[in-house]
């Protein structure tokens, strides 16, 4: 049920009606006689309203005959919506259209009102010669105002001292041409950069990428009619998982079976049935090898891991044996990860409270972690992959360094709602990002340092309100965090700065639809000649569809090397999961995504700045006739082109003299 948010002007007898979350804006006339009510417009926005005002009347432009202005708060901006009369404009004063309008000054005292006093505000003009002046700003004011221009704090306070010369607190005149619209036209405005700062002052700074768009690719890229998908898997599992090959997703079948699509090989799936993996006990969580697009690891509710080797070329035939079994937890797993560096090297956490590592070489259990008061919510490895962060339904983020010791070496408060949590490491390794869930049970993401979990998170955001965990994806090359949730139709997008104001949320992706969640590929299967920062395959009820989110930018023919810095081959070990174990450490290789026939538009040879338009006295010089009608001849030519080409009845044959009758 939508809120509706009337505002009425009573000089003009029009009435605003705006309801909260929608993009539609009508206005009506109100009449004393039938019909009451009489529609003048409806206003269509880009976004959808959380609010609407109205400025007060002094603020309108009455030069162009503006009779009111709305103000309208989005989700992400503040919109002037301007509602004028169509009139010759001019320096006439439409009486008509502006009768004396209420006042700022009080009628009366709060305790005159109370002894029975019904005074009524002065009512004040509209027209330029009559209208009240403005009240002087005060010293601080005057200081204020001059801090936000840049002056110094001596400068503004020198400046706004009564006792300073007139020569230094003068007001530099301004001529009428410099006068801005947007006001009542009788008074000065700043200039673009004092309103660009003054908005920036306000609002904080904005992010580059916060125009950034998401789209779903052409249908022929899309694998369609699936059928029979498990749209209820655990709240610690993502649902699906995806590599820059296939991808692996759940179906609702006995037998805890796993369907497996070739991304090479989009089209409608047939109706019939298609091979699978068979785990034969329910699935909690799986994923994909980072250096193996052939390795899909499988935990089970009966408390073992299987790890799967699917073919090349894809699924031709029902898997039954895994390549192997991984066994020691002893009660139901919660979620697996790869290690980001060691090849082999899993990590697995369980009902038993425990966090354990396992050697993918050998089979065997290598490491055993322990300081778990209740459900182990999430996991993630720093970008090192020296340390381990988990995220616990007792309240507590813990740091592990499982070479060192099995005890976390830090730990503090988490979120405090206990419906689920995610974490992942972001700005190379200072802080940790946990989506969670505050004592309200509304959706709130938190950072904390990793220098000091005990002292909590250093900052918050908050998202909405809805049942699923937020699953987070940090692009480390861009800080770009992305977040969705299972069953959401909103895709949130944040830039995350290791300073205040830590979150800088840019434009969010919306489907119509809902979607089981995303995964996201390497960053080699992204088109940087359309500078698309990240793709992802989202899983529909029947669909598995490519989205690209991209940054636009009007100099495309430039490698837009601001934001594809050289980025990490993540998708290839540096060094055995045996090497990590005895202490070495491995940093990935990295690479240039600029192809070779794209400059970096950081070497983008300068251009002069080009006027656009024509200078006004082009458009207001006074032609003679004989111009006019020669432009006019021109224009008629140029229109009519070459007319040489012979007309359709010069090619048809006459009849021979003989054959015409007397």
């Amino acid at each position: 049920m939508r809120t509706l948010i009337p505002l009425f002007d009573s000089d003009t007898g029009l009435l605003i009606v705006s309801g909260s979350g929608e993009s539609v804006i009508d206005c009506f006339e109100v009449n004393t006689s039938e019909p009451f009510l009489s529609q003048v417009s409806q206003c269509v926005t880009d976004g959808s309203s959380r609010g609407v005002c109205l400025l007060p009347k002094l603020a309108l432009d009455i030069r162009c005959c503006e009779v009111l202005r709305l103000m309208q708060l989005t989700e992400n901006f503040i919109v002037p919506i301007s509602y004028q009369v169509p009139r010759k404009a001019g320096q006439d004063f439409h009486a008509d259209l502006y009768p004396d309008t209420v006042g700022h000054t009080a009628a009366m005292s709060a305790d005159d009102w109370w002894k029975g006093d019904n005074k009524q505000v002065e009512r004040v003009s509209l027209h330029p010669s009559k209208r009240p002046k403005p009240p002087a700003p005060s010293a601080q004011e005057k200081t204020q105002k001059d801090l936000s221009r840049g002056k110094s704090k001596e400068e503004a306070s020198s400046s706004s001292s009564p006792l300073s010369s007139p020569s230094s607190s003068a007001v530099p005149s301004r001529s009428p041409s410099s006068t801005s619209g947007l006001s009542s036209g009788f008074m000065p405005s700043p200039s673009p950069s004092q309103s660009s700062r003054a908005i920036h002052n306000m609002l904080g700074p904005s992010s580059k990428f916060r125009h950034i768009q998401g789209s779903v690719l052409h249908r022929d890229t899309h694998i369609t009619n699936l059928r029979g998908l498990h749209l209820t898997t655990p709240g610690e599992c993502d649902g699906f998982c995806a590599n820059g090959q296939r991808v692996a997703v759940p179906l609702a079948i006995a037998g805890g079976q796993i369907a497996v699509f070739e991304l090479s090989q989009p089209g409608k799936l047939p109706d019939t049935a298609l091979p699978t993996i068979q785990n034969s006990v329910n699935v909690a969580d799986f994923c994909w090898d980072p250096f193996d697009p052939h390795r899909l690891v499988v935990a089970g509710d009966d408390a073992k891991i299987r790890v799967w080797q699917i073919p090349k070329g894809g699924l031709q035939e029902t898997l039954t044996e895994p390549e192997c079994v991984l066994r020691g937890h002893t009660e139901k797993i919660y979620s697996v990860k790869f290690h980001p560096h060691a090849s082999g090297l899993l990590v697995s956490s369980s009902y038993d409270l425990t966090v354990r590592l396992w050697s993918l070489e050998t089979g065997e259990q290598v490491k055993q972690l322990s300081g778990h008061q209740d459900q182990i919510f999430g996991m993630a490895w720093s970008p090192d992959g020296k340390l381990l962060a988990t995220v616990c339904k007792d309240g507590k983020v813990r740091l592990y360094d499982p070479r060192k010791s099995t005890s976390p070496i830090q730990e503090g408060p988490g979120p405090e709602g206990q419906r689920g949590a995610r974490v992942v490491w972001v700005c190379g390794g200072k802080y940790l990002m946990v989506s969670g869930f505050d004592c309200r049970s509304e959706r709130q993401l938190y950072l904390f340092s990793t220098e000091s979990l005990a002292s909590g998170s250093v900052a918050s955001a908050p998202a909405d309100v809805s049942p699923s965990t937020l699953i987070p994806f940090y692009d480390p090359d861009t800080s770009v965090l992305i977040l969705t949730g299972k069953g959401d139709t909103r895709v949130y997008i944040y830039e995350i700065v290791p300073e205040a104001p830590y979150f800088m949320e840019c434009s969010s992706f919306n489907s119509s639809e809902p979607h089981k969640g995303l995964c996201f590929l390497p960053k080699t299967e992204c088109d940087v000649r359309d500078v698309e920062v990240a793709r992802a395959v989202r899983l529909g009820k029947t669909t598995i569809e490519p989205v690209a989110f991209r940054v636009p930018r009007v100099k495309k023919e430039f490698f837009q090397d601001d934001v594809f810095p050289d980025t990490a081959v993540w998708w290839e070990s540096s060094l055995s999961a045996a090497d990590w174990l005895s202490g070495s450490d491995g940093q990935h290789r990295k690479i240039s995504l600029r192809p070779k026939d794209m400059t970096p538009v950081s070497e983008a040879p300068k251009e002069a700045p080009v006027r656009k338009y024509l200078p006004s006295s082009v458009y207001l010089e006074e032609k003679t006739d004989e111009q006019k009608k020669e432009e006019l001849l021109s224009a008629m030519v140029a229109k009519l082109g070459n007319r040489e080409d012979p007309l359709p009845q010069e090619s048809y044959e006459g009849v021979d003299e003989d054959e015409w009758d007397d």
